[in-house]
């Protein structure tokens, strides 16, 4: 009888939960010749009667919701999930055939690492299985992980955390060294929760915890979002797709030729320079730290069409979100800072912007736009941080933004206190909500270095230039998005108004030419600071 993972699912049962009923076809071809050990062979014979497979993996292709996708599904019951030189040639060949069908490849490792009886020359193969992975991936093809329990050594190391978005079965044990070879190397038992799945989430090394009943709908999601092609561009909405009380909106500005949609005219008129009629900064301040305004996660849920939230350090409480997505229509990630519930500190730490530095490269890879939303009281600001280098962080962050191939799309949400909502605003176009700011440190502080006390806040915040219409006269600022008066009073409306700037100002990124568009990011970030003439 099959026997599976150490959570009970054989290879064939968990396809089975994921591909369409009666959709899965094998690529499995007989695995050569038998080993000449005696002790080995009868260990594989031994194998395959029990679990009804020849080897310790199970290839080949099905429907996912109507999508054909690529599967690689390992064998725990066989010799415990291990790779020899055998099995790693199975899996070469299907991550090569799904690069030449070009399909979607979904990886399922379980495995104790490389076969013992095979030595080096098994350990060796795990270059074979990755060099095909990278090509997989180098032709713009998806390439998803799932780690099973266990999932260790040399699989681990590899192919099996090599995907694009690494998702993993709760309470699963990820890691290197398996817990036996760590007690006799180091005398010492290893803390269980060193290499469980959620320990791991919790730092950003995997991207969500899945359980296998989910696991379906979550690749269903984010195959959506990673095989769609790029948005509309401004070009390809024609006029007369506009809704009518679009055009009665344009008609009634006195903006008759198609210069893109209502939204778009509203939100750049709003763009002006600072004056008499701007909100007062320290007004918008308070208005920020309102523990009722809309956040992120509130953002994403209200304005998404596909949304797959990843984890991030932290998990639920922590400062950061990372969310795969498609906003009207363009497929996106995300990465943004979530704001602290009233009376709790959620401090933006060195491992939020290593999170913040993957999840651009991984945008990259995917030739997805990125769009970064920024709403902090600051970074974390501690003994501990000092060690961890926030502000190096913080460096790595604005270097990996500004040379980003892909569009960068950044939405100042509500505070912008000192170097960790500057890690986020590199970009093409920045967008802000009517309210949001922008300072090195908050009011209070300023106040505290220029006058010595926090008296002083207000009185700094307007005379510091930190409001949205003053960033937008500086050059950082590209569209100010109303508040009517305030999106904690509105917050469907004004995430519904945020959402489509969003997706008017991806429609005219994304149809710009890569050099072109970087080279007008250069510009833009030569001249930021200066007063710009109107």
């Amino acid at each position: 009888m099959a026997t599976g993972s150490a959570t009970g699912l054989t290879a064939r049962q968990l396809i089975g939960l994921l591909v369409d009923p009666g959709s899965f076809r094998s690529w499995d071809e007989p695995t050569g010749a038998e080993p000449a050990d005696d002790g080995y062979r009868a260990a594989l014979a031994r194998a395959r009667e029990r679990t009804g497979a020849d080897e310790a993996v199970v290839t080949g292709a099905g429907l996912l919701d109507g999508r054909p996708v690529a599967l690689v599904a390992s064998e725990f019951g066989f010799l415990g999930g291990s790779i020899g030189v055998a099995t790693a040639e199975r899996i070469t060949r299907a991550v090569e055939r799904a690069t030449a069908e070009r399909l979607p490849l979904v990886a399922l490792p379980v495995s104790g690492g490389t076969r013992m009886q095979e030595g080096s020359a098994a350990f060796l193969c795990m270059l074979r299985i990755t060099s095909a992975v990278q090509a997989h991936r180098a032709a713009g093809l998806p390439y998803l992980t799932y780690l099973r329990n266990p999932t260790m050594g040399g699989v681990f190391a590899s192919w099996g955390t090599l995907g694009q978005l690494v998702f993993a079965e709760p309470g699963a044990r990820l890691g290197f060294l398996g817990p036996r070879v760590y007690e006799e190397l180091r005398g010492v038992e290893l803390p269980a929760d060193v290499q469980r799945a959620e320990t791991l989430a919790g730092r950003g090394l995997v991207d969500a915890v899945v359980a296998p009943d989910e696991l379906r709908e979550v690749l269903r999601r984010s195959l959506s979002v990673l095989t769609r092609g790029p948005g509309p561009t401004r070009a390809d909405r024609p006029a007369e797709k506009r809704t009518t009380e679009e055009k009665r909106t344009a008609q009634d500005k006195g903006t008759a030729q198609d210069k893109g949609t209502a939204e778009e005219q509203e939100a750049s008129q709003a763009a002006r320079p600072a004056g008499p009629d701007s909100p007062d900064s320290w007004d918008s301040v308070q208005r920020t730290r309102r523990p009722d305004r809309p956040g992120t996660r509130e953002l994403l849920r209200r304005g998404t069409e596909e949304l797959v939230l990843l984890d991030a350090p932290g998990g639920r409480d922590g400062a950061l979100v990372r969310a795969l997505a498609v906003l009207h229509g363009h497929p996106v990630l995300v990465v943004g800072q979530e704001r602290a519930p009233a009376g709790r500190e959620r401090p933006f730490t060195a491992a939020d912007l290593r999170a913040v530095r993957r999840t651009a490269r991984l945008a990259e890879q995917l030739g997805l736009s990125l769009v970064t939303v920024v709403d902090t009281a600051g970074a974390e600001l501690s003994a501990q941080a000092e060690l961890d280098g926030v502000a190096i962080e913080i460096a790595h962050c604005l270097t990996i933004l500004l040379a980003l191939r892909t569009p960068v799309l950044a939405v100042l949400l509500g505070q912008g206190s000192g170097g960790g909502a500057l890690a986020l605003l590199p970009a093409d176009r920045v967008l802000a909500a009517e309210h949001a700011w922008l300072a090195p440190l908050p009011p209070e502080g300023a106040s505290a270095i220029v006058h010595r006390d926090g008296a002083h806040a207000a009185e700094l915040a307007r005379a510091q230039g930190i409001g949205a219409f003053d960033l937008a006269e500086v050059g950082l600022v590209d569209t100010v998005v109303p508040e009517r008066p305030d999106a904690a009073e509105e917050p469907a409306a004004f995430c519904d108004r945020l959402g489509r700037a969003v997706g008017a100002a991806l429609d005219g990124l994304t149809g710009v030419p890569e050099a072109e568009r970087l080279a007008a990011r250069a510009r833009r970030h030569r001249r930021l600071g200066d007063v710009l003439t109107r």
